[in-house]
């Protein structure tokens, strides 16, 4: 082949795929939803997306307090969600996302590195595939999220937890009984040193009154031991506020430090009173 012939069939390669399924709007953003390995999936487009095409992973409840998601939405960031159901981050789930991430970074081109935004019940999930993909993430976007099960549904805490939620946990992990749940060591409180060993940022948005998923049982344990294993988290702590309302009224702090994170620069490391 012709050296011109063949780089033009190198750049056509390199050309990632459209994104399929049924075209609509979300809120001013080109969106599609389709299926993906059995499960519904939506990608909203910005109009004017950044070099790179960096994206945001959201784990569960699309389109829940958005704010955050559409000022990166602004900025050139896609949105991606897909549904594995109330699941909380098991290991079936975990497979679901394997096959997603491959799909949007190698099919249709989207940066290798997401930004993974879990909120609350959604961090178990971006905690479990970041864990076992400490490689693929940018940072982790947590929004009062859940970081030990025992806490929330398991209601081992202060909190009261959701008795069927946690029923349904232990069938989703395929424990053997309650007390194989309880002794479970993989909770994100627990795999944090894939992520610290890689450099992983962590974001965290938190109601130091959140009634739901107590601040203290899970922020405080995860952040504390992040920053002894050397990693790097900034908490934005929002006084007085519980579980919800979720999200930042304002959402550039957290906006400007993903942007931050995408263009090299260092976290503060600091827990912050908003």
């Amino acid at each position: 082949m012709h050296d011109s012939a063949l780089a033009l069939a190198v750049a056509a390669a390199a050309v990632p795929a459209a994104f399929p399924g049924v075209p609509s709007q979300y809120r001013g953003f080109p969106r599609v939803d389709f299926s993906l390995d059995g499960c519904p999936c939506t990608v909203v487009m910005p109009r004017h997306e950044l070099p790179g095409r960096p994206w945001i992973w959201r784990a569960e409840f699309f389109d829940a307090f958005p704010q955050i998601d559409l000022a990166l939405l602004a900025e050139g960031f896609h949105l991606a969600y897909m549904n594995v159901g109330n699941t909380f981050g098991c290991p079936s789930a975990m497979r679901h996302f394997d096959v997603f991430y491959e799909a949007m970074t190698g099919t249709y081109g989207l940066a290798a590195k997401p930004v993974l935004e879990g909120l609350s019940r959604g961090g178990l999930y971006v905690y479990a595939w970041g864990a076992a993909h400490p490689d693929r993430v940018l940072c982790i976007l947590g929004d009062n999220p859940v970081c030990d099960f025992k806490s929330w549904p398991g209601g081992r805490g202060t909190g009261p937890g959701s008795p069927r939620d946690w029923a349904k946990l232990i069938g989703d992990y395929g424990f053997a009984s309650e007390q194989a749940a309880l002794d479970y060591g993989g909770n994100p409180i627990d795999r944090l040193e894939p992520l610290a060993a890689h450099g992983v940022p962590l974001i965290h948005l938190c109601g130091d009154a959140d009634e739901v998923v107590p601040y203290p049982e899970n922020t405080v344990i995860l952040a504390e031991r992040y920053r002894r294993l050397g990693g790097a988290i900034d908490v934005l702590v929002k006084p007085g506020q519980k579980h919800h309302p979720h999200g930042l009224e304002d959402p550039a702090p957290a906006v400007r430090m993903i942007l931050d994170v995408w263009n090299g620069r260092p976290l503060s490391g600091t827990t912050r009173v908003l």
